[in-house]
């Protein structure tokens, strides 16, 4: 478990890594109400277009978690390292990122963006698409 100093840093990962379906109209606590947010999928303002992107996550894998390795603060802004492990399809599944913060005067996330390599953290993991992006990559690197 990560442990951080900045009050609103350890707020924000101590609201994600036990965030349920449940929790998700708390998001205003955490983000500003036009907070900006970005992955490799999303991109969009405003609390009730982020809550649409975690309401979809519940709804699209079993047992999503977020697991924080790692956090790194600095005046306004943060990063953190984290694993995102769901089921899908009955299989276990940890996909290895990263998020980039800036916080407002109030301590509320205000930018938002997700880093993390759809190819290969999901695209190789699924079994025929996979195999055709591992063969991708082993062309690439010859």
């Amino acid at each position: 478990m990560v442990r951080h100093a900045r009050p609103e840093v350890q707020a924000f990962i101590d609201f994600f890594e036990q965030l349920q379906p449940a929790d998700l109209p708390r998001l205003g606590q955490f983000y500003a109400a036009q907070a900006y947010f970005k992955d490799p999928f999303n991109e969009v303002e405003g609390i009730p277009a982020i809550t649409a992107i975690f309401a979809h996550m519940f709804k699209a894998v079993q047992n999503p978690r977020f697991v924080v390795r790692a956090a790194v603060a600095e005046e306004a802004q943060c990063f953190l390292t984290w694993d995102f492990c769901f089921i899908s399809r009955g299989k276990p599944m940890t996909v290895h990122g990263s998020s980039h913060l800036r916080f407002d005067a109030q301590g509320r996330v205000a930018w938002h963006r997700d880093y993390w390599d759809v190819a290969e953290e999901l695209y190789e993991k699924l079994p025929v698409l996979g195999s055709l992006m591992r063969w991708l990559k082993r062309q690439a690197s010859r």
